[in-house]
């Protein structure tokens, strides 16, 4: 199964702090521990919000609304997608992750749609048109 797991991003975040050179060498070796166990897939860390927009939607209508946004305890600020055996693996690698920030910090994980969970929806056309995608997006 893959896993979004996302940190929550925090005031000192979303104000731009960067991360110690300590926090950045124990992520780097956590990261290193996630790609030897064949976990790892993407992950990044995000700007705050400040550098962000948002498309809302309703309908036929766009609206955009440029960062930053408010309740910091909503926002992301990173991610890592995982393949993973079960969200039990997954809660025991997060449980091994260093703080992400300094002070009291959050990581979210969510499991990622597979194919068979849209069910009759998803038809043969449908699906064939995800392989192709998914093809092209490796090949790139």
């Amino acid at each position: 199964m893959r896993v979004m797991v996302m940190v929550k991003a925090t005031p000192q975040s979303e104000a731009g702090v960067m991360p110690s050179e300590q926090l950045l060498a124990d992520m780097g070796r956590y990261n290193e521990e996630l790609v030897k166990a064949g976990v790892l897939l993407a992950g990044e860390g995000l700007h705050p919000t400040a550098r962000g927009a948002r498309v809302r939607f309703d309908g036929a209508a766009r609206s955009v609304s440029d960062g930053p946004f408010t309740e910091t305890k909503e926002l992301v600020a990173g991610f890592w997608l995982w393949q993973v055996r079960s969200m039990d693996e997954a809660i025991e690698w997060v449980k091994r992750c260093p703080n992400p920030h300094e002070g009291p910090s959050e990581i979210e994980i969510r499991p990622v749609f597979e194919a068979d969970d849209f069910g009759a929806e998803f038809t043969p056309e449908l699906r064939e048109q995800e392989a192709r995608i998914r093809a092209q997006v490796t090949r790139a």
